[in-house]
């Protein structure tokens, strides 16, 4: 991650200048999408390196949460950049389009198609994890933004038609806002204790009400700590304690397994105790 969040910085700031130099808006638009991915993996490296932190007396969790707020801030900041590049479009469109340095254009688009293409094949090279997975959307969608750039530039040159730089720098700034919205969308989900995206609650309740001497499950709770790393709270109604070590190292085993929990606290409680339940998901065999 590391390496492809500096290749792609790095190409980020030589886009930024081409487009300033061949008054490119397709290009500077790419270059606010590269950004985006540079986020992206610069987000998942910080996680990964807060991750290995231990848990203090101030944050029982650690920093696992970083890369959230880190998340919100990027996709308020590429809001406003995905706003001023669609001004200037619509600007250049309705007035006389600026001229655009067509082959300044083919060349910085053509070394980020190849930027792109090295940074995918550096990341399916990597761990795969939610982080890696993540990022390798973004990297994929800013190929198409360089490949969009790429044939602004081919159209100037053998054209000279300009006003396709501002037509393909709004389809640009359309990546940028679907890939700015999963994120929010994803980060707020997490930061609202939602329950991971990948896991249905009725599923985990049913498995956990499936388990031998089980006779329900209540005040079930799923939430996200940080990336790929989920917790579980419930409170689960036997008919005897007499076997619930051996319960709870099996409930342990099929979380883990199947829904990819690994932070899991479980109130065993008799049949003849009084619950409270308070959500949704009661499950009873």
């Amino acid at each position: 991650m590391l390496l492809g969040l500096m290749l792609t910085i790095g190409f980020a700031v030589i886009e930024l200048l081409g487009g300033w130099l061949s008054a490119s808006l397709a290009l500077i638009g790419d270059a606010g999408h590269m950004v985006t991915d540079a986020a992206a993996l610069g987000l998942g490296a910080i996680a990964a390196r807060l991750s290995r932190r231990a848990p203090t007396d101030k944050h029982s969790f650690g920093l696992r949460r970083a890369e959230i707020v880190g998340a919100l801030l990027n996709g308020v900041l590429m809001l406003a950049v995905v706003a001023w590049i669609v001004f200037e479009a619509i600007q250049r469109i309705i007035d006389e389009p600026s001229p655009v340095h067509g082959v300044i254009v083919l060349v910085v688009a053509s070394v980020g198609l190849a930027v792109n293409l090295v940074v995918l094949k550096i990341l399916h090279g990597g761990e795969q994890n939610l982080n890696t997975r993540g990022a390798i959307l973004h990297v994929a969608g800013d190929l198409l933004g360089s490949l969009a750039a790429l044939a602004s530039g081919l159209v100037i040159t053998f054209t000279g038609w300009t006003p396709i730089d501002p037509i393909l720098s709004l389809f640009i700034s359309g990546l940028i806002l679907v890939s700015t919205g999963k994120l929010l969308r994803d980060a707020l989900h997490v930061l609202m204790e939602g329950v991971p995206r990948h896991v249905n609650l009725r599923d985990v309740g049913e498995a956990l009400a499936g388990i031998s001497g089980v006779l329900e499950v209540h005040d079930l709770h799923i939430w996200t700590i940080g990336s790929a790393n989920y917790a579980l709270a419930a409170h689960l109604r036997l008919e005897s304690l007499d076997r619930w070590p051996e319960q709870l190292k099996l409930m342990e085993r099929v979380l883990d397994e199947e829904f990819g929990i690994r932070h899991v606290t479980l109130q065993p409680e008799l049949p003849y105790e009084i619950a409270f339940v308070d959500m949704p998901a009661t499950v009873s065999r």
